[in-house]
């Protein structure tokens, strides 16, 4: 049996799954949850900059919802810092 891929991106909304869950890269990228490839994301992994996934069974890896949000806050939070440093500069 072939399956086929779907023609239309995966919608996720993480705000509606509880931080226990799992999500796989597929989901987590083709619905713009994280703006970068799926190479990235492992190139990241690696360097310990995005958090590791979790290996459910052989064929199936999955990220946590509560990690990945951490890690979308802290970008966040290190964007807004940068931006306040770059602010005090016009004192």
């Amino acid at each position: 049996m072939v399956t086929q891929k779907p023609d239309k991106p995966v919608r996720l909304d993480l705000d509606n799954l509880p931080d226990a869950a799992f999500v796989r890269a597929a989901p987590l990228i083709n619905s713009g949850v994280l703006p970068f490839s799926k190479a990235t994301l492992w190139r990241l992994v690696k360097a310990g900059r995005f958090p590791k996934p979790a290996k459910l069974s052989d064929n199936i890896t999955a990220w946590n919802v509560g990690a990945v949000r951490r890690w979308q806050a802290s970008m966040l939070a290190a964007q807004v810092t940068s931006a306040d440093e770059e602010g005090d500069n016009d004192l």
